[in-house]
């Protein structure tokens, strides 16, 4: 080679390499544009919300779905006692239903009761547990809110909320025993939620689920990453923040509690800039699911619950 190809060929060389540099440099410019916008929480709501358990109206999942994506929320999460059938057919509908809207069936909120000293009955409840678990993954659902359950002591749910949750065990037995019969429990469902690839998220809901230390006692004993939190910001009634923070770091999904028009049982005056700071923290990525608590007119007190929501997550 000589000199004048040698310094061509150089030359071509250093272009090619800043070329390179530049592209590189926009590459890392794109990637860290993205980085920021995907560090906001995906934002879902509960279809709970709309329903609330008493306005029919709000009962079929497609009016919640249709709902949902035209107030702009990134997914839905299904309360499975809204389910009018768990025939395949029906929820295979409804998993397309949101597919088209561009909505993520996100959640799953069920319910079971282990504090019983009845075995039949616990046996009842972890087979209630495993058919959810089945609706779920033909739903396409990555993870299902379970409970402990509550000892039944108290008359109603309106003397349980008087009471703050909190309720006396069934005579003759303690907490310990209760802890005892709800460890079994998961640890019995855990490989049946592995093999579905579902997260149960257990929640703070009542029964073993008033402190953060009763939800960790279960979560910590099961050991299995099948078995993480879903966290309810608006079931701490005390000292909410301190409590939210101790179970934020095994968080997979974020319920947020919203009263607008004053709550049913109790309004709580939340801060949720606080709250997602201590999700943050904890790196928590995942979604946010509003559960609408308040009196006011769902299509009102919804929306303003997202644009509330967004503007901390």
């Amino acid at each position: 080679m000589n000199r004048r190809t040698f310094l061509a060929a150089t030359a071509a060389s250093a272009a090619g390499m800043a070329v390179a540099s530049s592209q590189d440099k926009q590459t890392v410019k794109i990637e860290a544009d993205l980085k920021v916008k995907r560090t906001a929480n995906p934002i879902g709501v509960s279809s709970y919300s709309f329903w609330a358990f008493h306005r029919k109206e709000y009962r079929p999942l497609e009016v919640c779905l249709d709902h949902a994506a035209r107030m702009g929320f990134d997914g839905l999460e299904i309360l499975q006692r809204q389910l009018v059938s768990t025939e395949n057919a029906a929820l295979q509908k409804i998993k397309r239903h949101a597919f088209l809207l561009g909505l993520d069936l996100m959640g799953f909120s069920t319910h079971q009761g282990f504090l019983s000293p009845d075995k039949e009955k616990r046996q009842k409840n972890i087979d209630h547990t495993l058919d959810c678990l089945e609706q779920a993954y033909r739903l396409g659902i990555p993870t299902i809110r379970v409970n402990s359950g509550t000892w039944g002591t108290s008359k109603s749910f309106d003397e349980l909320m008087a009471n703050r949750g909190v309720e006396k065990p069934l005579k003759g037995y303690t907490e310990e025993d209760a802890y005892k019969w709800v460890i079994d429990a998961y640890e019995k469902l855990v490989p049946e939620a592995e093999k579905r690839g579902i997260i149960m998220g257990l929640e703070n809901h009542w029964g073993l689920g008033c402190t953060p230390e009763g939800v960790k006692r279960v979560v910590d004993a099961v050991k299995s990453p099948w078995l993480q939190v879903t966290l309810d910001t608006g079931n701490f009634l005390e000292d909410p923040y301190d409590r939210l923070k101790k179970l934020a770091p095994q968080t997979v999904l974020l319920q947020a509690k919203t009263y607008y028009g004053t709550g049913r049982w109790y309004t709580l005056d939340l801060d949720y800039a606080r709250i997602s700071k201590i999700m943050k923290t904890a790196n928590f990525k995942g979604y946010v699911s509003l559960e609408f608590e308040g009196k006011a007119d769902p299509l009102k007190g919804i929306p303003q619950s997202l644009a509330m929501l967004r503007q901390h997550f």
